[in-house]
């Protein structure tokens, strides 16, 4: 509210100076054109009245999209239900050069007794999981072995993307971190309330590059620098090679994922994808195979330091090799590259797309800043 009559304020501010350049118009006949000056609200302003003040500011914004009051994304959050992981998870907090040994039962778990196996040694480790006990204040699961073991029962991520009804007019995007926006796109420029939360959903207006840097207009005065946003490029001409009229378009430099169908947008979310040297492949590519549940485990260092374990990996759908987009129960953040090549998606954002997508869908894959390596040579399987 209090910004709005700020705005409106400020309106009025330029409309009251337009209406006193009209009145010296009037005192000198040879400016005077015999229009009159178009009202606050007269945007955008036709050619029936002279678009000064604030008829003339609201008019610009308006070429951006930013109307006043402004118009809100045509879009809504996905049903919350998905939300809900179809595994229960826990998370394995040994040492990462340790193996995590398995018992037969509880009591050897808790005596670290006849252990019957172990899962290798490394820096992220989950398993599924369908019962927890505490013995002395500590957890033990037992596993759909029948195991047991030490671990840690885990949380994850409730993040959801955004479902759209119509194709937006103007792009849009998220903030990654917490920040204030500032009044202009420059650092020296005040920042002003309230606090972005990372997670919050906001429309794209303009972007400028200031500062090397790029700046994103979110509002009325309102600019937020590359760190802390991360865009949505909308484009509902299929990419060249694409047929059907369904595809999914993954943007590595602003790690985002679109899906567009009819040649509309009708989803688009944050994502995780392959982090350096493990980039996720730029290229046009088609879903083979889809699981509602993978174990997937790899190392890619030839020290086996880098070994991951994770059990009942949610809604995996492959695309390219080994590389898939899935849910990723272990992943809190979203926005910033860091996999082995997967593109990782929240379990909501997964069970959406798992339940749209079919096998033989196209996944366009892409980095319009053109830094991630294109040379086929460079990849390997690619992992989660």
């Amino acid at each position: 509210m209090r910004k709005g009559l700020a705005v409106f304020f400020l309106a009025m501010l330029f409309w009251l100076a337009g209406a006193l350049s009209a009145v010296k118009a009037q005192s000198h006949p040879e400016s005077f054109t015999g229009d009159a000056l178009c009202l606050p609200d007269a945007y955008p302003a036709g050619a029936d009245c002279l678009v000064l003040g604030p008829a003339a500011k609201l008019t610009e914004w308006s070429a951006y999209g930013l109307t006043y009051p402004p118009r809100p994304l045509p879009a809504r959050k996905p049903p919350a239900e998905l939300t809900q992981s179809p595994v229960s998870i826990a998370k394995i907090n040994l040492p990462a050069n340790e193996p995590a040994p398995l018992y037969s039962t509880l009591e050897d778990a808790v005596n670290g007794s006849n252990p019957v196996r172990s899962i290798d040694a490394g820096k992220l480790r989950y398993v599924s999981i369908i019962n927890v006990q505490r013995v002395n204040d500590k957890p033990y699961v037992q596993l759909k072995t029948g195991e047991w073991m030490r671990a840690s029962p885990a949380a994850y991520s409730s993040f959801q993307g955004l479902q759209f009804y119509r194709t937006p007019a103007n792009s849009f995007g998220w903030i990654v971190d917490h920040t204030r926006a500032r009044t202009a796109p420059a650092y020296t420029a005040p920042e002003v309330d309230p606090i972005l939360y990372r997670e919050t959903a906001v429309q794209i207006y303009q972007i400028v590059n200031r500062d090397g840097t790029d700046w994103y207009q979110i509002g009325f005065d309102r600019w937020v620098e590359r760190r802390y946003i991360r865009q949505v490029r909308i484009n509902t001409t299929p990419p060249q090679g694409v047929t059907g009229n369904r595809w999914i378009e993954v943007n590595l430099y602003d790690q985002t994922l679109s899906v567009y169908e009819n040649n509309q947008l009708i989803f688009a979310t944050m994502v995780a994808s392959g982090g350096e040297p493990f980039y996720t492949r730029p290229g046009l590519f088609q879903i083979y195979k889809k699981k509602p549940l993978e174990t997937m485990q790899g190392a890619f260092e030839a020290d086996r330091s880098d070994f991951y374990y994770l059990e009942d990996v949610p809604w995996t759908m492959y695309f390219d090799q080994a590389r898939a987009l899935h849910g990723a129960y272990w992943r809190a953040w979203y926005g910033f590259p860091g996999t082995h090549g997967c593109v990782n998606l929240s379990i909501g954002d997964s069970a959406w797309l798992f339940q749209w997508a079919k096998e033989g869908d196209w996944v366009y894959v892409w980095d319009p800043s053109g830094q991630t390596p294109t040379d086929p040579a460079l990849y390997t399987q690619g992992g989660a």
